[in-house]
This record gives C-alpha cells, structure tokens and sequence, in this order.
C-alpha cells in the first residue's frame, strides 16, 4: 500500500454543491444568447456551454447587456438559496480536522456574501467572478494554495462540474471530487484527460468517509 496523501484543504464550488441548485441555466443562456444562437453553441458545446467565456469576445453594448440577464437570473437565485444537505455536517467535520476551507465559484461577490451572511459558514479564500481568469483556468485554485501556503497536491476541489471544477482541480494538480447528485454524467464524458474524477459522490453526506479513508488527515482539532 502506498502512503495516503496528507490533505491540507478543501476547495468547493457553490452553485450545486454548497447550495441546491436553483438557477435554471438553459432559461439564461436561451435568454443571452437567442434561440438560434443557443441551438449552434449548444450543438458544438454538447458538454455544456461556458457562457462567460462565450459573451467575452462580444462588443460592449451587447456583452452589457448579457451580464444584466445573468446577474438578475442570478439575484432570483439567490432569493431561493438553500444549502445543500450535508454541507454543514462537513464543514463542522473539517473544522474538527483543521482542514482549511475555501470557495471558488464564476457567480458575483454578492452570492457570496449571502451565503456566508445566511448559513453562517465561512470559506477564506472565497473566489466570485471578480476573481479573473475564472475557472476552469486553474489560477483561482493556485491562488487559494499559496495563500494557504499549501501544495496543490495536499488539496481536493469538490463540485458539480466536470468541464468547470474537475477541469480546474486537474490543472492546477490537485484532487478533484465530483458531487454527481443525479446520475448526469455518464463514463463517456470523463474521457477527456482532464476529466477524469479522483472520486465521485451522490452526496455530500458521503465526503467525510471518502476523506477518511483515502487521505491523511490532520488530527483531531481538541476544542476544550
């Protein structure tokens, strides 16, 4: 048996991973882009569309406009934010490991702050879309390891996004874990390199025994 990997830091994803997902994407990239804009890129893009990356090479006036749709698709979301199950239990179970926890997410600082204002967690270093080049470029990921002072390999980047967060983890060298609550992802879409899962859970609820079981944890934090 080789030795564990000492596990330092936890990264994850927001949307559909700390919180239910509740934006319905293809509304907004529908209401972005057009119905026949949307059909070609949705054609050519069958894993998924990267929108921000889309409307970036657009003019002013017309990627203004874009950013408007989203942000107000994204402030109805944040108006039905809910955590997602077992997100507390982990961070609690982290926290008693002393195993740092940070956020890397392409939604706007404002969904942040809710989310840390509403559920009481707090994750440091916390990324929105302020933070350029968003993933799945691994700069956010490199940038949370040194300003922990880790290595990218004592770190796992958990989400629900293959091209998006498993992408980034990959990149950047470290663990990836994709939350996979419904069975969306078939073998085939990890064909890619870098995308291919270190592991994959339903639910978050099963992340504190895959931890366990496959990483050297710090030990037990002692709060008396």
């Amino acid at each position: 048996m080789s030795a564990k990997a000492r596990l330092k830091g936890v990264v994850f994803d927001m949307d559909g991973t700390l919180t239910v997902p509740v934006i319905d994407f293809t509304a907004m990239y529908k209401e972005v882009l057009g119905e026949e804009e949307y059909k070609s890129v949705r054609a050519k893009n069958p894993t998924g569309i990267d929108i921000l990356h889309h409307i970036e090479t657009w003019s002013a006036p017309k990627q203004q406009k874009a950013y408007e749709i989203i942000t107000e698709f994204e402030r109805q979301g944040m108006e039905r934010l809910q955590i997602m199950p077992g997100a507390a239990e982990l961070c609690g179970f982290l926290d008693s490991r002393n195993i740092r926890r940070g956020l890397i997410t392409r939604n706007v600082k404002a969904a942040v702050d809710l989310f840390h204002q509403r559920f009481g967690l707090e994750f440091t270093p916390a990324l929105s879309r302020e933070f350029r080049p968003y993933k799945p470029d691994p700069t956010p990921l490199m940038h949370i390891c040194s300003t922990w002072a880790v290595q990218p390999n004592e770190v796992i980047m958990i989400g629900d996004s293959l091209k998006d967060d498993v992408a980034c983890g990959k990149r950047a060298g470290a663990f990836t874990c994709l939350l996979d609550e419904t069975g969306r992802y078939c073998p085939s879409d990890f064909l890619a390199a870098d995308l291919q899962p270190d592991f994959k859970v339903s639910s978050l609820v099963e992340v504190n025994e895959l931890l366990e079981e496959n990483f050297e944890l710090p030990p037990l934090h002692d709060h008396s």
